[in-house]
């Protein structure tokens, strides 16, 4: 990948469309535009131009934009035509800009790349970028918000900067022992805080749980004995019919799923085989996979017709898991059920008990009232690199020498900085680039 190439893509949504957003950055920028508009606009002022193609016919009109580097989005000379959505529109125009020589079409995610290797972001604000783009809940929104916005990466840098002063002041004890101005032990001035970092940066881990739940979802399977009501309850809380329902038993033999929205959290609901012996071939393999999807379930509703069928420990591949028990169709005569038998008591014909069961279903999402930013680690490998910082951090108190806790602080440092992409993060770089759409 050059990065000396100019890039251009569709930025904006699939045509046909209202508006069609075409950008372009590099060292070329300029001279495309021109070649397109005529003269250059004014940096950062929305201008109306014609758009021509080298013989001067007309492509169409729109409103262009010049952002000057460095103060543009990938820190080169960058610019953006807004143009009418049309398919045809947005071919010939991308027909033109790749007839040009120096431009080529942009890979995925390129864009965000280049702000990346230009200081515009770092490694936290991309990926939060990512989740922005591909947010579908309010509390997705808040999540990526505060890291797009280097809410988390001030953070991690303030981190940073208490690391570096307790190694300035070994290194100082070190080189400076003889100076009377350099005090003979930095216990007292940087051990209180480096413990107190240990902490927060534990506390910090410990939130990776919610952050888990706010970007993949909090993970409900309805389990239960055949025709317990489990497709029933899925199609009414999905307001859609997305599992066949029939009288006979064994309906469903493979696990269904549907993502659904709840107090601003996303909810990944399963729909699983129902939990018997058989030896039905193919019901079997559904209840093997019940089983797998219950032991990575964040919640069971555990469904049952009758008091007697609420059994969910011999299915359970040695995870416990919370359920909420669920008593259904409750409007049929029989049986009758006492109070203390169940957790919920539902109809799903009628609509009884099912205010009750959301209720407890948004009983389980995290808390976050009062929260104004959710800074916390949101993917696996923030965690990964967070727990090496606190493992450096626990030997470095640890440490007799000066020389063995200076490198650790280093190594500590080191690990905050993977995380934001300040060290060692080449290999990190494809992976993470490679999840972005085109034209970002």
């Amino acid at each position: 990948m050059q990065f000396t190439d100019t890039i251009y893509a569709l930025s904006s949504g699939s045509p046909p469309a209202g508006v069609a957003l075409i950008r372009v950055s590099g060292p070329a920028t300029a001279d495309a535009l021109a070649r397109l508009c005529g003269p250059l606009p004014p940096a950062r002022v929305a201008t109306l131009r014609t758009i021509r193609t080298r013989n001067s016919d007309i492509l169409d009109s729109g409103l262009v934009l010049y952002f000057p580097g460095p103060a543009s989005f990938t820190g080169e000379d960058c610019c953006e035509l807004q143009v009418h959505g049309g398919r045809a529109v947005v071919s010939a125009i991308l027909d033109e800009l790749a007839a040009m020589d120096g431009l080529r079409h942009a890979e995925a995610g390129e864009f965000a790349r280049r702000a990346f290797q230009n200081g515009k972001l770092d490694l936290v604000e991309v990926e939060g970028l990512a989740d922005l783009i591909a947010a579908e809940t309010k509390m997705q929104r808040r999540l990526a918000v505060e890291q797009s916005g280097g809410g988390q990466s001030a953070l991690y840098a303030g981190w940073a900067r208490r690391l570096t002063h307790a190694r300035a002041m070994i290194e100082a004890e070190l080189d400076f022992a003889d100076e009377d101005d350099i005090p003979g032990s930095v216990s007292a001035a940087i051990w209180t805080d480096i413990g107190r970092l240990r902490e927060e940066i534990d506390e910090h881990i410990a939130r990776a749980g919610v952050a888990e739940i706010i970007r993949d979802g909090l993970k409900i399977v309805i389990a239960g004995e055949p025709n317990a009501g489990k497709s029933s309850l899925l199609n009414a809380l999905a307001q859609r019919d997305i599992a066949i329902v029939t009288e006979i038993a064994g309906t469903t033999r493979d696990v269904l799923s549907v993502d659904l929205s709840l107090a601003g959290f996303s909810v990944k609901l399963f729909d699983t085989a129902g939990l018997r012996e058989t030896d039905e071939v193919v019901e079997r393999e559904g209840i093997r996979r019940a089983r797998q999807v219950i032991a990575d379930a964040d919640l069971v509703l555990l469904l049952s017709e009758k008091p007697s069928d609420f059994r969910l420990d011999e299915w359970q591949p040695g995870k416990s898991v919370p359920v909420i028990r669920v008593a259904t169709k409750v409007d049929r005569p029989m049986p009758r059920w006492k109070t203390s038998e169940a957790d919920v008591f539902l109809s799903t014909r009628t609509g009884e008990g099912m205010d009750k069961l959301l209720a407890m279903l948004q009983a389980h999402l995290p808390d976050l009232a009062g929260n104004t930013a959710l800074s916390m680690p949101s993917r696996r490998r923030h965690v990964d690199c967070l727990r090496q910082a606190g493992a450096a951090l626990v030997r470095s108190m640890e440490a007799r020498e000066l020389e063995l806790q200076a490198e650790q602080l280093r190594q500590a440092g080191d690990a905050l900085g993977r995380i934001t992409g300040r060290v060692d993060v080449e290999k990190l770089l494809d992976v993470i680039f490679s999840e972005f759409c085109i034209g970002k």
